[in-house]
C-alpha cells in the first residue's frame, strides 16, 4: 500500500451529521465531477443531466445493521463491541473498543479467551485473531473471531440493544434510518455502503426516465475504522445473473458502467474475467483493487471522500489514474467538499 496519497484533512471539513441536519435534501450535497484535465463542481441532483441514455449505475443493496453494542468485560469493565461480519455456526468477526465521552477508541490488548457480556443476556467470547488482523505485537488485535451468543434473532436483538456504529467526526448518534440508503433491503452491513446515500426516489426516477438503468448486487461490508493502511478483509457478497447481464450489455453497446461505491468495484472485480465480461457469482471476495492491478468491470466510479492514505484510495487511482485522483483531491480541499458518510461525492469518469 506504499505510494497511497497523503494530505492533511482539516477536522472542518469532516461532516458531522446528515445533510438533512444542514438543510440539505439527500441528494443536495456537492458533487465534483472529475475526467482527465477537467473538474466539475456541480450538486448530486445533477446527476442525472451528467451521465448519458443507456449508462448503469451498480448499487449494493446490502442494510446497515445497527452494529454497535455496549458490552462489559469479566472485571465489569464498560466495553463497546462492533459486530463486523456474521460467519457460519453462531462466529462473527468483531472489533472491541473502548467508549469514551463522545467517541469509541481501538482496544488491541484484549486477551483470548475473554468473555463479553452484552445487554438482555447475550455473550460473546474473544476466540482467535481474525485472519490477518493479529497486527505487530505492540499494536495488539484488531478484529477477533468470536462465539456470539444471542438470546434473540439477530435483527430482532440488534433493532432492541444496537446502534449504528459511530466515529468521533459524528456528534452524536442517530437512528439507523440516517444511515440506510434508498436502496437498501437485504439487512447485513457493519456500517453503510455510503457511496449511494445521497440517492433519493425522485433523482432514481429522473435517472430511470432518463434511460440510466440499475444494476442491484449485495455486499456486506465490514467495519471501516481500520481504513489507515490496511487493505480489507474478507466481505461476502453476491451478483446475478441478471446484473452481471446488464452489464455486459451496456459495455457491448459501448455504454458506461458507473459503480456507486467501492464495494461496486470490488464485487465486480472479483466476477470478471479477463476480456471483461462479468460473471454471476456469490462468497467471500479478498480482492484488493489497485493501481497495478487495474480495473476491468467498470468505466466509472461514485464515491465519497477517503481519508489520507486509506487503501480504498488506491482503488480510486485504478479507475481515475493518479493525476485525475491527485487533482480532485486538491479541488476539494480547497473547494471545502466534506468527507465521510454524510459528506459530499465524487465522480470520476473516464
Amino acid at each position: 500500500m506504499n505510494g497511497l496519497l497523503a494530505f492533511e484533512l482539516p477536522p472542518e471539513l469532516e461532516a458531522s451529521g446528515p445533510p438533512e441536519e444542514r438543510g440539505l435534501r439527500r441528494d443536495g450535497v456537492r458533487l465534483m465531477v472529475a475526467r482527465a484535465g477537467r473538474i466539475e463542481h456541480r450538486s448530486f441532483t445533477d446527476l442525472a443531466s451528467v451521465l448519458d441514455p443507456g449508462d448503469v449505475l451498480v448499487v449494493n443493496t446490502s442494510a446497515t445493521l445497527p452494529a454497535a453494542l455496549d458490552a462489559s468485560t469479566p472485571t465489569g469493565a464498560p466495553a463497546v463491541v462492533h459486530l463486523s461480519t456474521r460467519l457460519p455456526a453462531g462466529l462473527w468477526v468483531l472489533e472491541l473498543r473502548h467508549p469514551g465521552p463522545s467517541a469509541t477508541s481501538p482496544w488491541p490488548d484484549a486477551p483470548a479467551g475473554m468473555v463479553l457480556r452484552l445487554p438482555g443476556g447475550g455473550l460473546a467470547e474473544l476466540l482467535v485473531p481474525a485472519g490477518g488482523w493479529s497486527a505487530a505485537p505492540d499494536e495488539g488485535v484488531r478484529l477477533w473471531v468470536a462465539a456470539v451468543d444471542l438470546p434473540a434473532p439477530l435483527l430482532v436483538y440488534l433493532a432492541r440493544w444496537g446502534r449504528p456504529i459511530r466515529y468521533g467526526y459524528v456528534t452524536h448518534d442517530r437512528p439507523i434510518s440516517a444511515y440506510q440508503t434508498v436502496f437498501a433491503d437485504e439487512p447485513g452491513s457493519a456500517e453503510m455502503p455510503s457511496a449511494a446515500r445521497p440517492f433519493s426516489a425522485e433523482l432514481v426516477t429522473r435517472l430511470v426516465t432518463r434511460g440510466v438503468s440499475f444494476a442491484p448486487f449485495v455486499l456486506h461490508t465490514g467495519v471501516s475504522s481500520l481504513e489507515a493502511h490496511e487493505p480489507p478483509s474478507s466481505e461476502w457478497y453476491r451478483v446475478e445473473n441478471e446484473t452481471a447481464s446488464r452489464i455486459n450489455a451496456a459495455r457491448s453497446a459501448g455504454h458506461r458502467v458507473v459503480a456507486v461505491g467501492t464495494t461496486a468495484v470490488r464485487a465486480l472485480e472479483t466476477v470478471v474475467d479477463e476480456r471483461g465480461r462479468v460473471h454471476p457469482g456469490a462468497g467471500w471476495t479478498d480482492v484488493v483493487v489497485t493501481a497495478d492491478r487495474g480495473v476491468r468491470a467498470v468505466d466509472g466510479l461514485i464515491t465519497g471522500w477517503h481519508e489520507p492514505e486509506a487503501s480504498h484510495l488506491a482503488m480510486l487511482e485504478a479507475v481515475a489514474g493518479r493525476p485525475v485522483l491527485e487533482a480532485s483531491y486538491q479541488a476539494a480541499l480547497e473547494e471545502g467538499y466534506l468527507w465521510h458518510e454524510f459528506g459530499d461525492s465524487h465522480l470520476i469518469l473516464p
